[in-house]
């Protein structure tokens, strides 16, 4: 079975909001809607794990039941960073019936079914696998304020979400991690530290995840043009 873990825990301080920025409304649904959406539509996906800041776990309870989420079988509180959200989605699935486990950012609403698919697959194959994206801008590499060299972006990626894993690669992964609380930024670094090769799948540039105001608007218009 390939379970979703969808991370939507954050209080979204940086977005300079008093709603997390996951329960803004993106048209006539709320952002973390339109994300849920995409996995539910997924033929890869068998089940949804959503983790939410604790407070507002039974206020979406009511939202979600008027959209036909039918995958999702448990809202579970985050934690006070991304690993221990993590980790506590991760906590809530029977191992099992455990086979791939996708880990998505909730404020990625405009993944696609195919690019789920995909890395699904390709972690199927490897173990690991997760969504990337090109380097477009010329990067530096600076000291004490002077740029020491350029660096070849033809050799980096981005990395997105989701980050797919096999159950048991990830949960071998988290038991190693001494303090939750220390700052991981996304799965793949977990997995790169017990030393499995993670693979990846070229994603699109569009894979945006909502951070700023300004993010929120470009997606929004990105939407309107996938409605048209």
């Amino acid at each position: 079975m390939n379970t979703a873990i969808i991370v939507a825990a954050g209080s979204g301080q940086r977005f300079g909001s008093k709603t997390p920025k996951q329960f803004l409304s993106i048209g006539n649904e709320p952002l973390i809607i339109h994300t849920l959406e995409r996995f539910q539509s997924c033929p890869s996906i068998d089940q949804i794990i959503l983790v939410l800041p604790s407070k507002q776990t039974t206020e979406f309870l009511q939202t979600v039941s008027k959209y036909s989420i039918t995958k999702l079988v448990k809202i579970v509180s985050g934690g006070i960073t991304r690993a221990e959200s993590v980790w506590k989605g991760l906590s809530a699935i029977q191992s099992v019936k455990a086979e791939i486990i996708a880990v998505h950012d909730g404020a990625r609403p405009l993944v696609t079914s195919e690019e789920i698919s995909a890395c699904i697959e390709k972690a199927k194959e490897t173990g690991a696998a997760i969504l990337t994206a090109s380097v477009t801008d010329t990067i530096k590499e600076i000291k004490d304020g002077k740029i020491t060299q350029t660096i070849d972006r033809k050799t980096l990626r981005r990395a997105l979400t989701p980050q797919c894993f096999r159950y048991e690669i990830l949960r071998k992964a988290f038991e190693k991690v001494n303090n939750l609380s220390e700052s991981a930024t996304d799965e793949s670094y977990l997995v790169e530290k017990c030393g499995v090769e993670v693979s990846i799948v070229e994603g699109s540039a569009r894979n945006i995840k909502v951070t700023t105001k300004e993010d929120l608007k470009l997606v929004e218009s990105l939407l309107k043009k996938e409605n048209v």
